[in-house]
Parts: C-alpha cells; structure tokens; sequence
C-alpha cells in the first residue's frame, strides 16, 4: 500500500514538491486547491478542489485516505486553511510541516509603509499616490475602492468576482514569472505612484519591488499574519526531506 502524501497547495512550491515526488515508489500524493484559481499548473498525481468543510472535515478525510504526512504549501495568507490544518492533523495524529517561502526584507533604497492588513494598507494611501498597483489578487479589493479619489491597476490571475467599477479601475490579468524591465514598464506606462503587496516572497513577483525603487515609487506591504505553532521550511528540497524522513520512520 503507498504512503500518501496530502500536499495543501496553490502555490508554486506545492507543485514543485508534488513533481519531486512524483514517481517516487510506494508514495502516493494527493494535491489540494482551494478552487479559487481556474487554471492552475499541471500538478502530478492526484488533483482534489474544494473545501473539507473546515478542521473537522480535514480531521475526518485524514482517518478515512490513510494521509501519512500533510505539508501545508498553500499561501502564506491563506490563514483559515492553516488553522484547520493545524487542528486537523493535531486530531488526527498526523505529522504536519509548512512549507511558506521566506517573506522579502527591505532593501536600501526602498520605501516601504507595513500595515496589518488590507484595511490598515488602504487607509495608509491617501497622501501616498493617486494611482495605484494593486497586485494583492482577486479577492480583499473592497477596502481599496472605499477610498475615494483613487484610481486602481489591479493585476491579479483571475478577474475579480464581481467586476469593479470600470471607470475607477483598470484590470490586467497576468500570471508570473515578471521582470524588472517589464514591471518598470507597467509603473510608467499607468503613471503608477504608489504600489500595494502582499509580502509573498520569492523570485517570481519580486521585480515590481525592485521596479519600484528604481523609481521612487512607495510600497505599501501588507504584513504576512502569524502562523499556526509548528514545523516550518522555506524551500521545496527541506520539506522534501522531511516527507522523506517522516514517510521512513516507520
């Protein structure tokens, strides 16, 4: 009977590990989304959406598939399933590590406002710019259009549900990888004054930090919030060595 693996996901990482276990003999992973995403990566093995119907339900499906080990890859911001997971594996007496890349530090040059949350981020804006990246997704836009007078780029991967005001927002649907050239580009060309994050970490959407610096543009970071208590790695190689070392100690 294989091990099974239960890899919470959405995450570039989470697909990276699910590849690096693909094939591995006797190990069975299972890749969970949210749903929220409509066409995510190709991931190996098997592929659930949805909801479990919160810690009790992931408690209940961990008993029932025999999950050996769970690795919550999913956002850093994605704080209820966290929680659940934390619950649901505590329960179950299943071993449980996130995987969450490590979060970007300011850099020399940088103007960074850090507010709580996106309620503290979108009163911080007056005064900082009129026009304004937003690249925090899909969802959590309201804060930001209660602000009067302020005019919005929002770069997410799927189109906001439901479409904001067309004359106070212009949305682009973009996936990364980016560059710096490129976002510098974005910033100029919508006469960008004042960029909104979420401080997700990695390569992949770090240019527009650095395209900002370069043209003084402020960066309002929203803060990443506390994880549940427990095991941690920053990189798909540890946490594949923990899978690894969990799945034989048995």
């Amino acid at each position: 009977m294989s091990d099974r693996v239960l890899i919470l996901g959405g995450t570039q990482e989470a697909t990276e590990l699910a590849r690096a276990l693909a094939g591995k003999p006797g190990v069975e992973t299972i890749s969970s989304l949210a749903g929220r995403t409509r066409r995510p990566a190709e991931i190996p093995g098997t592929l659930r959406r949805g909801g479990f119907g919160g810690a009790g339900g992931l408690e209940a499906y961990l008993r029932r598939e025999g999950i050996r080990v769970v690795v919550d890859a999913t956002h850093p911001y994605a704080e209820a399933i966290s929680a659940h997971a934390a619950a649901a594996c505590e329960g179950a007496a299943v071993p449980r590590i996130a995987l969450h890349r490590a979060p970007w530090t300011q850099a020399t040059g940088e103007r960074w406002i850090v507010a709580a949350d996106a309620d503290a981020a979108a009163r911080a804006l007056p005064g900082l710019g009129r026009r304004v990246l937003l690249t925090i997704g899909s969802r959590g836009l309201e804060p930001f259009l209660r602000v009067p007078e302020l005019r919005y780029v929002v770069r997410s991967i799927e189109a906001p549900e439901p479409a904001p005001e067309a004359d106070r927002v212009t949305l682009l649907l973009a996936r990364g990888p980016f560059d710096i050239e490129g976002e510098r580009r974005l910033l100029e060309s919508h006469a960008i004054d004042v960029l909104v994050s979420k401080n997700a970490g990695g390569r992949a959407a770090y240019p527009k930090i650095a395209a900002a610096r370069t043209l003084g543009i402020p960066v309002v970071m929203i803060a990443r919030p506390p994880p549940p208590p427990g095991e941690r790695v920053d990189s798909v190689a540890a946490a594949l060595s923990w899978v690894e070392e969990r799945l034989a100690s048995d």
